[in-house]
């Protein structure tokens, strides 16, 4: 590449970046991006829902065994181990954060495919 072209296509990139209208296609002259919805492939549909209902179970059982060691922290570490205790109730957030992350995981991906 010539030190001349360079020097042009330096130039109008510099150009785009300032005036960032010339970016977007105007009065019709673009072309049009397709954008099909998703669509599962031929036959991977009930294998899909069945992997996402074990991976919602299990995020269910990591719940309930997450809370069971929070309030197992708090009830030990009630007498004279208050480190201990306070490190379960701090779990408490991160263990409900992590299940409403898993119950709205559908709907929160689903936004971005609309």
């Amino acid at each position: 590449m010539s030190l001349t072209l360079l020097i042009v296509c330096a130039t109008h990139a510099g150009r785009l970046l300032e005036e960032p209208w010339r970016l977007r296609p105007q009065n019709g002259l673009g072309v049009p991006v397709p954008d099909p919805p998703p669509a599962p492939p031929p036959g991977l549909d009930a294998k899909m829902n069945t992997l996402l209902s074990w991976g919602k179970w299990g995020v269910l059982i990591c719940g309930v065994a997450g809370l069971f060691i929070c309030a197992g922290q708090m009830a030990i570490g009630r007498k004279n181990r208050s480190t201990f205790a306070a490190d379960g109730a701090t779990g408490i957030p991160w263990v409900l954060g992590g299940l409403s992350l898993a119950a709205t995981a559908a709907p929160i991906v689903g936004v971005f495919f609309r």
